[in-house]
Order: structure tokens, then sequence, then C-alpha cells
């Protein structure tokens, strides 16, 4: 799972059944034995749950920049799926061969959802459109790269390194698909959890009859003064995707965020508000008076700079720390690579039956190459082209070795993903700075090689722990490989289409606050009409992005706008991912922002780097705040997310992190790390996470519907005497004692396999 592995933590695992330490290895399923594997059922059932995690995983990390690993309730889902199929139909029961071929499929969306969701935003915050064919290219290419990047260390951290590296996560999904194959697992758990999220979020967020996000000032004011815990308040959203995630990452990693919101906002925030109170002019990088700003202008304009820096230094931090086995597996990588040269002409087993390198080789450089002639990616045939190409192709294969080994070490769930493209922005902006290479087209270059590095590298070691499931089940890595390639292909298809709807549904149109005098319009500015709420305004205006310190539109606030010929504003557009306004200009709610660091963090260094506008005292702040966490023994990279996610996000996962340790008590310590992955708290959790997103994307869609259809969907007015914030707490609480109950429960005694 790609990163919720920077920010979730899992417990230590318990003994294993799937044994590592044998001499001998023994797959379940022998290499003299060829039952079905590769064949079109198990690869469109793992196409479609791939598309379908790998959206929800998408929502889920623009909302608070974590993805959860989709692995095992994937392989769950396939066993209970192709078991009722088997049963309602007559149909032959699948081999466990097929159903590591649909979670193999599947895995690979919510790897792609990861590098998509952190870094094509960014785009947007540099300055440039985030348009379609960029964002698919990016996807498609980015996921392929990673996989066929891994395909030749499969030998070398695979089979050399049996019983060497644990893959935990690896190891738990192989014992999953055994139990499968015996009759155990089911995927009940999942679709309860999936229809009462689904039903909590359409009621919250469509229906309106409670509060999606509760909140409460903590101070006062009163003749211009301010009482209490000034530039503070209370708020939680209350959804049931961040009550699943919660659960997921456990007591440690949920209080390490909350402890980092609490330094964020009820020590910082209310610090600048308490002595920024009285000043009498705006402070940069801030437009308007600290005594004017409510809690969420603190956070916009000062607070994520400073979480920005601390997320910033965390991720290096966790990269250093794994430096020694870093280096440690890019020289095993190559010498078991050319000890197992030999030896991989000569298998020929089922079981040892790997993908032509060729056709990894030439795939690869086909990829770049393809890469460098799409103008939009802004590589191109020239020396920025062939700079960020060869640094793809660097990074790629570095960080792409880097997390295959890191996941078989230490599991998908602490593979530091975020760390990674961090040195990959540093190194290439660097790169770019020292060559003299500082134009702002040059920071769309960087952030490409950063996108598609991010993307290979997670993809990269989802693959590696794929292999080491089939490694232990018996399965042919030739099948797997083209299966992920597969699934990776159709992800990215629908997962860059997920990231366009969503933009094109959270943006809204406004003119208020606009710049006086007119701005400068670039001869290559596309022409585009007004969107809500002004869709009917019949006029088309130019595009003019304003970046920060523009020399062609100087005192200009940055942002996208949109303006008449003569070059006077007309609207800004108010993005998802840089929102301003909470409102719209017809008064309506504005659509939901994208909260996630990862993008912010990026543009924030391409832009300090290359264009020189970085707010170093801030984010250096942020930097000494990470460095006191880990001098105090404390993990930075999750207390630093915890100070900039909003407290909306950190507050509910906390809550349900102590429920989940409250539940892990009651129950008993699990048998097995099978055990533990499908436990009836986890299955559910999972699929509270994915009704919850898949229902959120969907409603997010019907801002495209009619007003009065939405009218009619709103059913506030039948619960206006009620207070909507206690209710909310009340559903809440529903949704928290049920993940309680069945957290406790022992899991179901195994099922008798099917004759």
């Amino acid at each position: 799972m790609p990163e919720p592995t920077s920010i979730t933590n899992t417990p230590p695992s318990p003994p294993i059944t799937v044994t590592l330490s044998t001499p001998q290895h023994e797959p379940y399923v022998p290499d003299s034995q060829n039952p079905p594997e590769f064949t079109w059922q198990s690869v469109l059932l793992g196409a479609l749950l791939g598309i379908l995690f790998g959206a929800s995983s998408l929502y889920l990390l623009l909302k608070v920049g974590m993805t959860v690993s989709a692995s095992v309730p994937i392989a769950v889902l396939s066993i209970t799926l192709f078991r009722a199929f088997s049963r309602a139909f007559g149909f032959r029961r699948a081999t466990i061969l097929e159903n590591n071929i649909v979670q193999t499929t599947g895995s690979a969306g919510e790897s792609i959802a990861f590098g998509v969701g952190v870094t094509m935003p960014a785009l947007l915050l540099l300055g440039f459109e985030m348009d379609w064919i960029r964002v698919m290219t990016v996807s498609v290419l980015g996921s392929l790269l990673g996989i066929l990047m891994m395909i030749p260390l499969r030998r070398a951290f695979i089979v050399k390194q049996h019983g060497k590296l644990p893959y935990p996560e690896g190891t738990a999904c192989a014992e999953v698909l055994i139990a499968g194959e015996k009759g155990g697992s089911t995927a009940r758990m999942v679709f309860v959890g999936f229809g009462i999220a689904a039903v909590h979020k359409f009621l919250t967020k469509a229906c309106k009859l409670w509060s999606d996000e509760p909140s409460q000032h903590l101070y006062q004011v009163e003749n211009g003064v301010k009482s209490g815990l000034p530039g503070a308040e209370l708020s939680g959203e209350l959804s049931p995707e961040l009550l699943g995630v919660g659960y997921l990452i456990g007591p440690r990693i949920a209080s390490l965020m909350i402890a980092g919101a609490i330094l964020s906002y009820f020590v910082l925030g209310p610090l600048i508000a308490k002595f920024g109170d009285k000043l009498p002019v705006a402070v940069a990088p801030a437009e308007k008076l600290i005594g004017d700003m409510d809690p969420g202008a603190l956070q916009g304009s000062y607070l994520r700079y400073i979480g920005a820096g601390a997320v910033a230094a965390g991720g290096i931090i966790s990269m250093l720390r794994a430096m020694p086995l870093i280096l440690a597996s890019i020289v095993s990588g190559l010498r078991d690579l050319r000890a197992t040269r030999v030896a991989g002409a000569q298998a020929v087993a089922r079981t040892e039956r790997d993908m032509s390198m060729r056709v990894v080789l030439f795939g690869s450089l086909g990829l770049v190459l393809t890469m460098m002639a799409i103008p939009a990616l802004g590589l191109g045939f020239n020396i920025e082209g062939l700079l960020g190409a060869l640094m793809i192709l660097l990074f790629g294969f570095l960080f792409v070795t880097v997390s295959s080994r890191l996941t078989g070490e230490v599991g998908s769930s602490s593979n530091p993903i975020s760390g990674m493209t961090i040195a990959t922005v540093l190194m290439t902006c660097l790169i770019f700075f020292a060559l003299g290479r500082t134009k702002t087209e040059v920071w769309s270059t960087a952030l490409t090689v950063a996108a598609v590095v991010c993307i290979a590298s997670s993809n990269g070691g989802t693959t590696s722990q794929d292999l080491k499931t089939g490694y232990l089940v018996g399965a042919t890595p030739r099948s797997q490989q083209w299966a992920i390639l597969a699934g990776g292909l159709t992800s990215a298809l629908v997962i860059g289409g997920t990231m366009l709807l969503l933009n094109a549904i959270g943006t809204h149109y406004t003119n208020r606050d606009l710049p006086k005098g007119k701005l400068v319009i670039p001869q290559d500015a596309p022409s585009e009409r007004a969107g809500k709420p002004h869709e009917d305004d019949p006029k088309v205006y130019r595009v003019v992005h304003v970046r920060k310190n523009d020399k062609d539109n100087p005192g200009v606030v940055p942002g996208r706008y949109l303006v008449a010929e003569d070059g006077t504003p007309a609207y800004r557009t108010d993005v998802p991912i840089d929102r301003k306004r909470r409102e719209m200009d017809n008064d309506e709610k504005a659509p939901d922002p994208f909260t996630a660091p990862q993008p912010q963090l990026f543009s924030m260094l391409i832009q300090g780097i290359l264009g020189g506008t970085l707010e170093w005292g801030l984010v250096i702040l942020g930097v000494l705040i990470a460095l006191a966490m880990e001098l105090a023994g404390v993990a930075a990279l999750p207390f630093a997310v915890g100070m900039y996610l909003p407290l909306s996000a950190s507050s509910p996962i906390f809550v349900v992190g102590v429920l989940r340790w409250l539940a892990d008590r009651l129950r008993g310590k699990p048998i097995s790390e099978a055990e533990a992955e499908t436990s009836g708290g986890v299955l559910l959790s999972s699929g509270y996470i994915a009704g919850g997103s898949l229902c959120g994307l969907i409603i997010a869609m019907f801002q495209v519907l009619p007003k009065n259809i939405r009218d009619a969907l709103d059913l506030s007015r039948l619960v206006s005497a009620y207070d909507p914030r206690v209710t909310a707490l009340a559903m809440f609480l529903v949704l928290a004692i049920i993940l309680l109950w069945v957290g406790t429960r022992k899991s179901a005694p195994e099922e008798t396999p099917p004759t």
C-alpha cells in the first residue's frame, strides 16, 4: 500500500502460518500442477475491483492525504464473489491462482491513486492547466514503468531473499488466499460496511439531515475584544471513511496525528492570533490583517507553510533512516541480478517464468520516449526534456528498487513513498537550478519527473508485494506480471479521469475580490466560459494564470483568472486544491476542497527553488519542529501530517484509533497475520472506506444536476428543530458502536468448502 505507508503503523506482526524460513521453498500449488490461472474472468474481476478501490482511494487521498491497502479486501471479495457465482450458476470453482490474479490485477488501483492524487493537483498551484492528456499520460506511463522496472528484481528480492525479507502484507494476503481455498474467509463484513457507509453518506451529504463537519469556535468576540482561545476551533468530519481509516491505522499513529494537530491548531494558531491581533498591517504571506482572520484563514495563511516544512522534513528523515537499507538493497540487488542471469536463462519451471527482459528494456525506453514526444508533459526533445527523461530513468529505477526492497523489509505500511517523491523533487529542482534552467516551463517538467517517479515507485512496491504472494501460493510470475500491467492500465485510465472530474466538480467561479486594473494575457492563453454559479454568462473569456511575484502582473493575488479581451478580470477560478471561499456567489456552500498536504508541498518546493518564492521562515520553523520530534524519539512524519491536515480530519481518526485499541484489548491477540487482516473490524472498516468514499464521489457529481433536483433531495427542513451538530455526533456514535461490536468478535469458524 503506498502511503498510508508513510503515516500508518501496523502493530508488530504476530507469528504467521506461511513459513518463510524453510530451507527449500514449497509453494501451496506445486510446480508440477498447472491449474487455471490467467483467465478472462479473473482479469476482468480484478480490473473492476481495482477501478472501484482506486476511485475510492483517490477520493480519500484528496480529503486526508492517505490511502489504505486494498490487496487483502480484494482477495477476500474475489474468494466470496467467485464462490457465490459457482453456487448460483453452477460454474466451476475458481482456483487459488485465479483468486491471486484478481488481487494482483486489482492492487494496482490504490497505488496509482496515491501517485496521481499527490502530484497532479500541484499543476494548478504552479499555474498550469490540469489537462486530460497530461493527467492520463502520466497516470498510465508511470504505472506501467514501475511494474516493468520491478520485474528484473523479482529473483533478487523474492527468490534469493526468501526467508530473509518477510513481506508482511504479501504473506498475509497469501494466507487469506490459502484459507479461502480451504473454505475460509468471507466478505460479508465488507458488504455490510459498504452498505452502512453509503446510506450514512447519502443521508449526510445529499439529504443534509445532519452536519457533515460540525465545528465550534473556542473564542468569543464582544466589542471587538476576543476572549477564550482566539484562533482556535473544535471540528470533525464525522464520515464513515475517516472512521474506517482511524480503525485501520490504529491508536499509535492516530495519537501522533492528533498531537501534531493540537500543536498546530491549539498552540501555534492561537499564538499567532493573540500576538498579531492588534497589528495594523498584514504580515506576509497573508493578504489581510491577522485580527480579521478566522481559524481557517490562519491555517491557509501561516499554519500550512509550517506544516509543509514539517512534512518535508519528516519525509526526508524517514528516507535517511532507511538509507543503510536502501544502499544495501541497491548493492545486493545488482549483485543478485548478475548472479541469477545465467540461472534465469535456464529456468523453465512454471513458477520461475518471468516476462522477457526484452519487453522490460524496450518497454521502459519506449515509455520514456513517449513521454518526451507528448508536448503537454513539459519534456520534449530539448535539453530540459532530455534531462527530465534521464532523471525519470535514473530516479525511477532507484526508487522502484528501494520501494520493492522496503516493502519486503517493513511492509507497504511503512514504505516512505512521500519521502522518495520529496527527494526526487529536490534533486530534480537542484539539478535544473545548477544548470540555470529556472523558467516557469521547467516547473512543469520538474513536476512531471516527480509524478512519474512517484507513481512508478508506488506501483513497484505493490508489484513486489503481489509477486511475493504469488511465490508463496505457487503462481506463475509471468501471468501475474501481465495481470498487474492490465490492472495498471485500466485503473490509471479511470483514476486519471476521476481526478479531472473531481477537480471540475469542485471548481466554482467568483466575481468577488477581483484585482483592480488589467492583466497581461499570454498569446497562447486558452479560452473558457464561466462555470457555476455563473453558467448563464454566455461570454467567452481568456484564462490567465498569475503566479507569486508575477513580473507581468505585479501585486496581483496568485490564482487562475478569466479576463476579457482587454485584460479586465471578470472571474477568479476557485479550484478545490486552493480553495479561497467557503461560499459561492449565490451564497450556497462551496464544493468540498482537496486537503491533501502533498500537492501543496511539492508546488511549494518547485516554486521555492526554481522561482525563489519559498516562505523560508515558516517552512524552516516546521522543519525544526520535525527535528525536535525526532530528537525526542517521536516519529516526525505522522506528527507533521497531523500539523498540516485540517483538525476536522485528524480528530475523528484519533477517536476511532482509540476505539481500535479498545477492540483489540477486548478481542485478544490474533493467532496469525491472516486472522488480523481478515478480522471483522478490519473488513468492516474496509467497507466503511469504500462505501463512504464511493458514495461521496457519486454525490460530488450531483453538482451537475439541476438545482430543483438537488433541492428535492435536501431534507434538512424535516429536522430543522434539532441541532445538526448533535445529530451528527449521534450518528457517528452509532457507526462507532457497530464497529466496536464487530471488532471485538472472534473470527468466524471456517466454512466447509463447496464440493
